[in-house]
């Protein structure tokens, strides 16, 4: 294409831009294609916004803040409040997930693909709604990809792609159904500056830009790669001359053309100049077909559109591109694939009462130090009956927070039934339990996990130090170490509840089956690598402790009584020995009447003695024996460890569907 053609195509495209009906929403900005078409349109017009899930975002690096919201659509009532505050004309969908073979995760898959857009179409309007422009992918065709029409039957062959198919047939329902001007995209591989690095073709410029080959499949695999530019300009030629005959239609969007990788690879040696020979030992997807390019007839005669840049163009203003990034390191380490560590996900769990202050600062500083871990996470909020408003804080988290839940129990049963409540429903690979009151800080997370990464299962806090007063400091040290001698397996000293377990650990913890719970003593039984991590606990933050002596002596009861025999082996030594002695006291009192009659005491003070000290060693005796029965019979009874009233999730309270 020369010059003059060039100035032309691009003078018509900026016109096409300002006749699109705005305002324009671009949902999923933060991606590829959408930051690509954001950036266009953002040159022409100013009604433009674009949408991202969390910032920073790479790819809207320099774009102006307020065009840029920040916000996730999978929470219906961010949905609500994107559309009540833009009240857009023209939406280009370029949300998706899963398309990348490190995308996994199957809920979320169905839930972004398919279930965001039956939400979002259900709520546009066709009387103010100008269109509705999808982007769908090649990949509803599946095993069916050589080359195929819109009318081809799909063969689906990934989680991904079975979304799609459903995405489509979704928005065919919506057009031709409800009347609204909706259209489905199918996109082939298209690239260009902002693509993902670990794709082939950032690859190629990448390596070929040293004189070197990436890793490569099988030569003889096909694609149709094009140009983003030509895709972006797609989307606003069907946005401005869609029709009510287009409305719920797909359309492919390809270049028509079948490259293979060995003609990539042809055309990057002579661009690149690359000396090297090509070495094709990459493995293939489990969904890969050799044969994968596009029949685009329809929406060349429907819209006028053609792709107009060719590869070897593409691959030379990509390179140009990548050559002009002042840190080529950061793109390259931009990937999705260094994205939210998964391996190492955590479950923070945070046992509530009277904690509505300290719930919002708790889910501040638990998200920083996530983000700065980069870990995949979630945030389980168990609200354990309180008296305050923790349930409203906890619901108005979760309405902008997807990675946050809520449970309330129907009364309060206690911190370590919210921690079980709360396991019982984690999802990640680990699991840390928090107290709310915030006095166990949130920033040593860090450390578990970098322990946890080391190889131990379990990371406990050790508390080295409290701020509290003298007689609680030695209070606390006396009980962990009474409690350590009395019990017949070791318990670390000064760690509580705060810790991060694996989830191995946590399931073998799940299947005790006490209702009394001491989980700490649990944790310890349960085994596996262990190691503490010192850290000095702070004051409540909020309110006052909702501990008493009482609470803490019961705390000192329950454990002993949990995990040792030794008041009982107390009392069976003490039995013995006093019985000896009694038997000698009679031995001696014979033998004091036989032999020195007039030596034996005349008084009862003796004998009164005796009485009462066996008593009371009877009375002590009987209520040590009647706490283990009390706790037997706690055990036989079967009781529930809690009962749930409600679960909170996107901002929405749900009456529980199961009560554990």
């Amino acid at each position: 294409m020369n010059v003059a053609s060039s100035l032309l195509s691009t003078k018509a495209g900026s016109a096409n831009i300002r006749q699109l009906q705005g305002p324009i929403l671009v949902l999923g900005a933060s991606g590829f294609i959408g930051a690509n078409l954001l950036r266009m349109l953002l040159e022409q017009r100013e009604d433009v916004y674009g949408t991202a899930t969390r910032l920073p975002a790479w790819r809207l690096e320099g774009l102006p803040q307020n065009h840029v919201l920040v916000t996730d659509l999978l929470i219906d009532s961010n949905l609500d409040a994107l559309l009540e505050t833009i009240k857009p004309r023209t939406i280009f969908d370029c949300i998706a997930y899963g398309a990348y073979s490190f995308e996994t995760d199957r809920e979320l898959i169905y839930r972004t693909n398919f279930n965001l857009i039956s939400r979002l179409l259900g709520r546009l309007d066709p009387r103010t709604l100008s269109c509705y422009v999808h982007a769908g992918s090649s990949s509803e065709y599946g095993d069916n990809s050589s080359g195929p029409r819109e009318d081809a039957p799909p063969a689906p062959n990934s989680h991904y792609s079975v979304s799609k198919v459903a995405a489509a047939s979704l928005i065919q329902y919506f057009g031709k159904k409800k009347g609204l001007p909706c259209v489905n995209l199918r996109l082939y591989s298209a690239y260009g500056p902002l693509e993902d690095s670990s794709r082939l073709i950032p690859n190629i410029v990448h390596f070929g830009d040293s004189g070197q080959y990436p890793e490569l499949v099988d030569p003889n695999i096909s694609r149709d790669f094009i140009y983003v530019d030509d895709v972006a300009r797609a989307f606003i030629e069907v946005g401005l001359k869609l029709s009510e005959a287009d409305y719920g239609e797909s359309y492919n969007l390809g270049t028509g053309r079948k490259t293979t990788i060995g003609e990539i690879v042809t055309t990057a040696q002579r661009l690149f100049d690359i000396r090297r020979e090509p070495v094709y030992n990459m493995p293939g997807r489990e969904w890969d077909l050799t044969d994968w390019f596009a029949d685009s007839t329809k929406i060349r005669q429907r819209f006028g559109w053609e792709p107009r840049v060719s590869l070897e163009e593409g691959l030379e203003r990509t390179a140009t591109w990548y050559r002009s990034l002042p840190d080529k390191a950061a793109y390259l380490h931009s990937s999705k694939r260094y994205g939210l560590d998964t391996r190492h996900s955590v479950s923070a769990v945070i046992a509530c009462y009277k904690d509505g202050q300290a719930i919002p600062v708790m889910y501040e500083r638990l998200k920083k130090t996530f983000t700065k871990l980069n870990v995949d996470h979630e945030i389980i909020f168990v609200n354990d009956c309180s008296p305050d408003d923790s349930e409203e804080v906890i619901r108005s988290i979760s309405r902008n927070d997807r990675r946050v839940l809520g449970i309330s129990h129907s009364r309060n049963f206690g911190s370590q039934a919210a921690f079980r409540s709360g396991m019982e429903i984690a999802t990640k690979n680990s699991c840390v339990l928090l107290d709310g009151d915030l006095q166990d800080p949130p920033e040593l997370i860090e450390q578990f996990v970098a322990k946890w990464r080391e190889g131990f299962d379990v990371v406990y806090g050790r508390r080295v130090q409290r701020e509290a007063s003298l007689p609680m400091q030695i209070a606390y040290k006396a009980f962990y170490r009474t409690f350590d001698t009395f019990s017949y397996i070791r318990i670390p000293h000064d760690a509580g509840d705060f810790a991060l377990v694996d989830r191995r650990v946590m399931e073998a913890m799940l299947r005790f089956p006490e209702r009394d719970l001491f989980l700490r003593g649990v944790r310890a039984y349960a085994g596996f690598r262990q190691i503490g991590v010192d850290y000095v606990r702070p004051e409540r933050m909020f309110g006052r402790s909702t501990n008493s002596l009482w609470k803490n002596l019961g705390w000192a009861k329950k454990g002993i009584l949990s995990f040792s025999y030794v008041p009982l082996d107390i009392l069976s030594s003490s039995a013995i020995v006093l019985c000896a002695i009694s038997f000698l006291m009679v031995v001696g009192q014979l033998l004091t009447k036989l032999l020195f009659p007039n030596l034996a005491p005349k008084g009862f003070a003796s004998v009164i003695i005796l009485i009462v000290f066996f008593g009371s060693l009877n009375v002590l005796a009987v209520s040590v024996a009647g706490e283990y029965i009390a706790k037997i019979f706690e055990e036989v009874k079967q009781r529930p460890h809690y009962i749930r009233r409600s679960m909170i999730r996107d901002g929405e309270i749900r009456l529980a569907a199961k009560e554990s």
